[in-house]
């Protein structure tokens, strides 16, 4: 490709979903990609995702009474944190919109969707009641459960036709896929080596 000046363009790369590869688009399509908008599958996702944060707020709010592991109360700590600022964002990201965003509590209302991957009320009580190694291991054995129903829910949402598309929903949804497979690897190290 070559600009008005002569001069050679640097090829414009579309990035692919998480594991897919990118491609190269042309300047109009590039131009393309400003007008996409979002579709009710990603409220549908930014709504749903809150719920699903929430619930990992709730667990990781049980860590630091019931473990003797620091490293346990470091997970706990960077959940709290990291999942906190992801709620704020998908918040105003759907007020920006003009779409309703779940309260903090909504999960715990009567007929709250259970998204995939989040504990029932008995898996929360169970886990309340527990303390020490036994809480460790059904906190992690829970949360890489957690966690693998965010990744499904991104493997969802990129299944929908035209959804994930709009670039702040793409990097979210890029940046839950990537993050939350990191933690689970992190968790699976944790909970072998409560085994041993």
């Amino acid at each position: 490709m070559t600009c008005a000046c002569g001069a050679a363009t640097p090829p414009i790369v579309q990035p692919g979903a998480p594991g897919s590869p990118g491609r190269t688009i042309d300047a109009k399509a590039a131009r393309d990609q400003s007008r996409i908008r979002y579709t009710p599958a990603d409220v549908a996702f930014m709504q749903g995702m809150i719920h699903h944060h929430a619930q990992a707020l709730d667990m990781a709010a049980l860590v630091p009474s019931r473990t003797a592991s620091e490293d346990m109360k470091k997970l706990a700590k960077r959940i709290d944190v990291s999942q906190t600022d992801e709620i704020g964002m998908m918040r105003h990201w759907l007020e920006a919109r003009g779409q309703d965003a779940p309260g903090p509590h909504a999960h715990h209302e009567p007929g709250a969707p259970l998204m995939p991957g989040m504990l029932t009320a008995a898996e929360m009580d169970r886990l309340a009641a527990a303390r020490g190694v036994d809480f460790d291991r059904l906190f992690l054995e829970g949360m890489i459960q957690h966690h693998g129903g965010a990744l499904s829910m991104v493997r969802d949402l990129l299944a929908a036709p035209g959804a994930g598309q709009e670039p702040e929903m793409f990097a979210f949804a890029s940046d839950v896929d990537a993050d939350q497979r990191m933690e689970i690897d992190r968790m699976s190290v944790m909970l072998r080596e409560l085994g041993k």
